[in-house]
């Protein structure tokens, strides 16, 4: 008895390809860094004041907590830290905003003070980094941050327009129509044979029903771990957001394993039996 080929789920799948091919370069499109103009005359300015108008406004506003020659005390030590120095923008997120006991400047000196002290900071004490403006303040403000990414990936926009929506449930109905197809048709062959079919197992096939079952086992462990893990960052003082990129890939791979092990299961472990129509033309159960 004849079945259905692969000929339908192969092209819902080559379909939802496309469709994904589409909405990649729509999500890109929306994400993509706006291009920042470097001002020569800011850089200069940053450049020549940070170890006058810089060490004045450290020695009056910084000094009491973290020393005068940047070695700690109430405040963290700044010389010779290499997070300081390896992220442009750490020192000046934490003068214009504060964290903890540092209260935030921002507001209470001057766009070219807080310039001068950053980069005095960056550059004093055995520092040494590039001169921070505000054309690289911009510049990494247009990039998506660790913490972001740790929640989305880069390639996703922060709001899903109503055709992208559209564009993403028939991505996926394709997908699953396709893969489905292509999994009955793996699993019962081109060719419909009436009658019980007894299925004996190898040894390869049970080796690769163990794997799978010891993967989802691993990935199980993995995601129980991580969720606990988050769960103890909400409870932190501050806060440490959680990982959802780890915890949705943990339980996409049990997901996915979990299926693969009921398709071996299917195909090389579990005994068939094929009906025939009947005169009426329907199944006889």
């Amino acid at each position: 008895m004849e079945r259905n080929d692969a000929v339908m789920p192969s092209v819902a799948i080559f379909i939802a390809a496309v469709l994904g091919v589409i909405l990649l370069f729509l999500f890109n499109k929306e994400t993509a860094p706006t291009p920042v103009v470097v001002d020569p005359a800011v850089v200069a300015a940053a450049s020549k004041e940070w170890p006058t108008v810089g060490q004045q406004v450290f020695s009056t506003n910084c000094a009491g907590c973290h020393g005068a020659n940047g070695q700690g005390g109430a405040g963290p030590k700044l010389a010779g830290t290499e997070e300081i120095m390896k992220d442009p923008t750490l020192a000046y997120t934490r003068v214009t905003k504060g964290k903890g006991g540092m209260p935030a400047f921002e507001g209470k000196l001057k766009d070219n003070e807080i310039y001068a002290v950053v980069n005095y900071i960056r550059n004093s004490w055995g520092n040494k980094a590039d001169i921070i403006t505000p054309a690289t303040i911009a510049a990494a403000s247009s990039t998506i941050s660790p913490e972001v990414l740790k929640n989305r990936s880069r390639f996703v926009p922060e709001e899903i327009k109503l055709y992208e929506i559209f564009l993403i449930t028939v991505l996926l109905i394709c997908l699953s129509y396709g893969l489905i197809g292509l999994y009955s048709w793996w699993a019962e062959g081109e060719m419909l044979v009436p009658g019980y079919h007894r299925t004996r197992s190898t040894p390869v096939q049970v080796a690769a029903m163990v794997a799978v079952l010891l993967g989802i086992v691993v990935f199980g462990v993995l995601f129980v771990r991580q969720m606990m893990f988050d769960l103890k960052g909400w409870a932190a003082d501050p806060i440490v957001k959680p990982n959802v990129t780890s915890e949705g890939f943990y339980a996409a791979m049990v997901v996915l394993l979990i299926a693969v092990a009921i398709a071996l299961y299917k195909k090389f472990f579990m005994d068939s039996e094929v009906l025939v129509e009947d005169a009426s033309g329907e199944f006889p159960w």
